[in-house]
This record gives structure tokens, C-alpha cells and sequence, in this order.
């Protein structure tokens, strides 16, 4: 029997963002997969070129001071 994966935590994933990059040379840039992945399947006539997984911005104010 093959291993059934199991979640972890219940936290959305958040550790980057997306960016589109379209044939026209137009960019834009999602804090999620799912707003990205639906704004690439709305664009009709203007292709993907592809999408680019950023690494999230880090808050410098986070953590002990």
C-alpha cells in the first residue's frame, strides 16, 4: 500500500509570491497560487509566457527587540 500523505498544519502556505509574466511583457504579482492561477486562466487572448515564484519579502520588524 502506497504512503497517504497527511497535512501537517492547517496554516495557509505563504512563504511567496507569483509573478505572471505575459507575452506582452506584462507583469503581475500574487501573494497566492490561487489568485494567480485565476487571473492566468481570465487573461483570454493574452498568453502566459510563464510564472515566477518569488521568495516573500521578509518583515524586518518580526521577531525579539
Amino acid at each position: 500500500m502506497d504512503p497517504v500523505f497527511k497535512k501537517t498544519c492547517e496554516k495557509p502556505y505563504d512563504r511567496h509570491d507569483y509573478k505572471l509574466i505575459f507575452e506582452d511583457g506584462m507583469e503581475l504579482i500574487f501573494d497566492n497560487y490561487e489568485d494567480a492561477q485565476l487571473m492566468w486562466f481570465q487573461q483570454g487572448g493574452n498568453f502566459l509566457n510563464r510564472i515566477e515564484v518569488l521568495d516573500k519579502k521578509q518583515n524586518k520588524n518580526k521577531g525579539f527587540k
